[in-house]
């Protein structure tokens, strides 16, 4: 049985403020602030709202953004969406299960996939493989 995903209510008491306005308002944490941006070794990030596995550790990189950047995310995890805000024309990257907004991606990415997934730190959680 699918778990039930929270309401806005549940959400504002499980978040912090901070990570509210980032995944369900659409913001942006400040560059070179989040926990996971140096982020190594193995294991999974996964969506802070329903734990919905979103990267794989070993397809982030460096971007020297000030966020943490992936090359792909793992199949049907997240749907792109056109975003206009800002006067500006990007494709915003939300959770395919709840959602909730983590960033947007770009295609000037480094590696072979041309992508970069560029992520906020306070959208994710991330589990280790043991």
């Amino acid at each position: 049985m699918d778990k039930k995903p929270p309401n806005e209510e549940e959400l504002k008491a499980k978040l912090t403020e901070e990570e509210y306005a980032v995944l369900r308002g659409g913001g942006t944490e400040a560059p070179f602030s989040g926990a996971h941006l140096n982020v190594e070794g193995d294991g999974i990030f996964q969506c802070k709202v329903c734990d919905n596995q979103l990267f794989a550790t070993g397809t982030k990189f460096d971007s020297g953004t000030g966020w943490p950047s992936f090359d792909s995310a793992i199949p049907g995890a997240v749907t792109i969406l056109r975003d206009t805000s800002h006067g500006m024309e990007r494709s915003e990257v939300v959770c395919a299960q709840c959602n909730s907004h983590l960033g947007h991606v770009f295609d000037d990415g480094p590696t072979t996939t041309g992508k970069r997934y560029c992520i906020n730190s306070v959208c994710l959680n991330v589990e280790e493989k043991k």
